[in-house]
């Protein structure tokens, strides 16, 4: 089994997003009060030791591999660290943000010495078109090394961010996967994820897989999108449409597993298996999607 979506959300990514709250007091005392409201629990500042954590849960629900996100880019180097340390285990994508200064310089650099096999991009955080030409650099970037996109589309809420009291400015409209498809059509080189279903835009989420053969979708998350539709849908539904149109091959597990003490969400894992089973998935249908279309796109 492979968890295609996870944030190791070491302490570097949480003293980011302190450094950057607006609100009064220290690094310390900003998260100190995070952990008050919320009951989180911050990772050790020995990285090699929240590695260590993540492992051993990971071993104990039977995941063998697992993708995780540098989810700020000071996380980026933890994250080389880290799956290093992890011993063949972990698979490190980073964020970057097309938008700023030498992004395709510091992409090239991610890719093309490292252990960095993908990129996670944010359109509607980050405020610009995926198929724009903000991000055009860091795509053809990602095409020349046959890397693997993850571009976040519809609802997105960061909870650290919001409390620690950054501003959103999120444009979901800049966040609809049909954005995607003139970006995926021109690096063909390259495979796009779309998260969570697309996280409300199902629809445009099929669509965009039934136009591009190199765009996967992955299952990732509580899918706590589902109460956002006009009309009731189930899980099992969602499978259905989603095996229907991206065919077993392109569709990918995840649980967007990130904080602890909460950790490994084997209850996601669960939902999804059920789902699965009531959307009337064979065997070798639940073997590509928990395992090995991961394996191929991440080429392990």
């Amino acid at each position: 089994m492979i968890d295609f979506h996870s944030h190791f959300f070491s302490r570097t990514f949480f003293e980011t997003l302190a450094k950057l709250s607006p609100q009064d007091g220290t690094v310390d005392e900003k998260l100190a009060r995070v952990v008050e409201k919320t009951g989180l629990e911050l990772p050790d500042r020995d990285d090699g030791a929240h590695l260590d954590r993540w492992l051993s849960m990971l071993d104990a629900h039977g995941v063998d591999h697992f993708v995780s996100f540098a989810s700020a880019p000071p996380e980026a180097p933890v994250l080389a660290a880290m799956a290093e340390r992890a011993g063949g285990r972990m698979t490190p994508f980073a964020m970057i943000d097309p938008t700023a200064d030498g992004a395709a310089a510091a992409a090239e650099k991610l890719l093309g010495a490292g252990p960095f096999r993908g990129l996670l991009l944010f359109p509607a955080m980050h405020r610009y078109d995926p198929s724009g030409p903000e991000a055009a650099d860091v795509l053809a970037v990602a095409d020349a090394h046959r890397a693997v996109v993850v571009v976040h589309c519809g609802l997105l809420l960061v909870k650290l961010r919001d409390l620690l009291g950054l501003p959103r400015g999120y444009d979901l409209t800049l966040a609809d996967p049909l954005r995607l498809v003139p970006a995926a059509d021109a690096h063909r080189n390259a495979t796009f994820v779309i998260p969570h279903f697309g996280a409300g835009y199902l629809r445009e989420t099929l669509m965009t897989g039934a136009q591009c053969a190199n765009v996967c979708v992955d299952s990732s998350s509580s899918n706590a999108w589902l109460a956002t539709q006009p009309t009731p849908l189930a899980l099992a539904h969602v499978f259905e449409r989603a095996l229907g149109v991206f065919g077993r091959e392109r569709v990918l597990f995840g649980t967007d597993s990130s904080t602890l003490p909460r950790g490994w969400r084997a209850d996601l894992k669960r939902a999804q298996e059920a789902a699965l089973a009531e959307a009337g998935a064979d065997e070798a249908t639940k073997a590509a999607v928990f395992d090995g279309n991961a394996r191929r796109v991440l080429g392990i």
